[in-house]
């Protein structure tokens, strides 16, 4: 007999309560019971960080954490960062870069690449490299996602100095 929880979130700012089996991944609830398709599945052992969403304002492997789990938090997922504004400067600086192409990884970077930036993280690329290691790509070399986050932490350091 399957076990199920009840559980009561906040995803992308609306208030959402359902019924899960206890064994259901976070990153299937959100794909599957939700709708909310941006977060791919890839390895589903949390290596290759397609299932990457913020919970509670932390990057964490949707696929590594239980639906019940997440009873209780805030859940943003790609679609809340790009209904927010929140990513809108990365998607473009990503656009600009080709730092997209199949867009698999896409979701998973670039709430990996917000948690950088949002945590203060410099325009040095080896460090930059180092925080995203966690998420495959396969199309990029990810030189050119390495650069379009660069761009984007140069560009708000500039803002922040003209408006100084």
């Amino acid at each position: 007999m399957s076990k199920t929880a009840n559980i009561t979130l906040k995803i992308n700012g609306e208030d959402i309560t359902a019924t899960v089996p206890v064994r259901l991944n976070l990153v299937d609830f959100l794909r599957h019971d939700v709708g909310l398709t941006g977060s791919h599945v890839g390895c589903e052992h949390g290596v290759c960080g397609a299932c990457t969403v913020e919970v509670n304002g932390d990057a964490v492997r949707g696929c590594l954490m239980l639906a019940v789990q997440a009873d209780g938090t805030e859940v943003t997922t790609v679609e809340g960062l790009s209904d927010s504004g929140r990513s809108a400067a990365l998607i473009r600086s990503f656009t600009a870069r080709n730092a997209l192409q199949c867009g698999f990884c896409t979701p998973g970077m670039l709430a990996s690449a917000l948690s950088y930036i949002d945590a203060g993280g410099a325009a040095d690329k080896a460090a930059i490299r180092e925080h995203i290691s966690g998420n495959y790509c396969r199309c990029t070399g990810y030189q050119s996602i390495v650069e379009a986050i660069c761009d984007v932490i140069t560009e708000n350091a500039t803002t922040e100095e003209a408006g100084a």
